[in-house]
């Protein structure tokens, strides 16, 4: 019997950021999480950041690199070159690997601060190499085939110059120009496509949107997100108001959500900030059935859903599988969600929530009412079929047992 198979399986888990900072973030860490207590030895790969968690990995991480910093001339020079391909990334890694030899490598978000450098070295070491496709990134430079006007697929023809054109990253002529860059040797050396093993989509629309920008359906596997029920007691009383919770950004369809409100005269809580907040509170000024009530997470935000009649999701882009979905149904509450993205598929319409048109005030403004309306017990219903919806379709020993399937495809003892 070799070494190999006296010890644990090991896998080493790479994204940007090890903190919360957004939901790939959150499943990078929960999926480390799973493997550590399913006895797995497990290793992270990542940035440092003043927010990241505590980690005996920590000593080889990369240098923290944000775009929003202030840089000089020669930073910005090294910054660059790291956004294509980080020699830094590679080396500290290759560190890594020296201590630790992992079985399966699976990466979440790599793009501009550890950069495809690592993908090449991880091949060369005999490590299979699986992605989670979080955003569009392997697809569109901006990650969001969304532009100032709306939905963007422009670049789909293999024209990246629509990207500087129209300043697709932070409205900014040079990050965009540097990303196009990026992009174009990424796309011209084949870098993801030649490296990565399998890409795992946790929708399926980001599965069908990948082949249709050229990715080969054999590359990428369908295997949703989950949530851990365990510690949520869901509330099936139809509570008050509807409520939003997320990033307040024009893409968001907050501010179709707000006029919609108005206009089916139905009670809104907005818990969230961001670069939308003023206008959107400027929309709602002087209306009393509106309350935005701020950044919320943990218990304070739990309970704004536990106490909700309805979660409501009215995205104008490419979502892909929202985790506030998976909370509401946990919580057990309907979703009113716009049929747009990965959202339909998580959507039993009249069963676990209504589907609405996305961008289209008006229909949303019938949903609201429609729920407004509702008898108690049937929004109640609606509840307690997204409760079994998510119990049966999301839950954390479907999802382990579908990537354990998956890293024993590519070769890998899982036992």
């Amino acid at each position: 019997m070799s070494h190999k198979t006296l010890r644990p399986p090991r896998i080493l888990s790479i994204n940007n950021y090890n903190y919360r900072r957004g939901g790939s973030d959150a499943v990078f860490i929960d999926h480390d999480l799973m493997f550590s207590r399913n006895n797995w030895d497990t290793a992270l790969f990542s940035m440092h950041h003043p927010k990241n968690n505590i980690s005996p990995w920590s000593k080889y991480f990369v240098n923290e690199l944000e775009f929003g910093h202030s840089y000089d001339i020669y930073q910005k020079i090294v910054m660059s070159s790291k956004v294509i391909y980080s020699m830094e990334a590679r080396n500290k890694l290759n560190q890594l690997l020296n201590t630790f030899q992992p079985d399966i490598a699976h990466l979440h978000c790599i793009y501009h601060h550890i950069s495809p450098s690592v993908l090449s070295l991880l091949q060369r070491n005999g490590v299979p190499c699986v992605m989670t496709a979080h955003d569009l990134k392997l697809a569109c430079p901006a990650y969001k085939m969304l532009n100032d006007v709306g939905i963007c697929e422009k670049c789909k023809n293999g024209n990246l110059f629509h990207v500087i054109k129209n300043r697709c990253l932070h409205n900014s002529l040079t990050v965009s120009s540097l990303v196009a860059i990026e992009s174009s040797i990424h796309k011209l050396f084949r870098i993801y496509k030649k490296h990565l093993d399998i890409v795992v989509t946790p929708s399926k629309f980001f599965l069908n949107k990948l082949i249709e920008w050229g990715w080969s359906s054999s590359k990428l596997k369908y295997i949703p997100n989950f949530i851990d029920t365990t510690n949520i007691t869901p509330n099936y009383d139809a509570g008050g108001y509807f409520l939003y919770f997320g990033r307040l950004a024009p893409e968001k369809g907050v501010d179709t959500l707000i006029k919609a409100a108005i206009n089916s005269n139905v009670r809104l809580v907005i818990a969230g900030t961001g670069p939308f907040e003023f206008n959107l509170k400027s929309l709602a000024i002087d209306n009393k059935n509106i309350s935005f009530v701020g950044y919320k997470s943990g218990k304070d935000l739990w309970d704004l859903i536990l106490n909700s009649r309805a979660i409501v999701l009215p995205s104008e882009w490419y979502e892909n599988a929202p985790i506030s979905i998976l909370e509401a149904y946990a919580a057990g509450k309907p979703v009113i969600g716009a049929n747009i993205g990965g959202i339909p598929e998580m959507l039993q319409d009249e069963i676990t929530g209504v589907i609405f048109d996305s961008g289209n005030s008006n229909d949303l403004s019938e949903k609201l009412s429609k729920l407004q309306s509702m008898p108690d017990h049937e929004v109640s219903s609606f509840g307690r079929n997204a409760r079994e919806f998510v119990l049966n379709n999301f839950s954390p020993e479907r999802y382990l047992n579908s990537m354990l399937e998956l890293y024993r495809s590519l070769g890998v003892n899982t036992k």
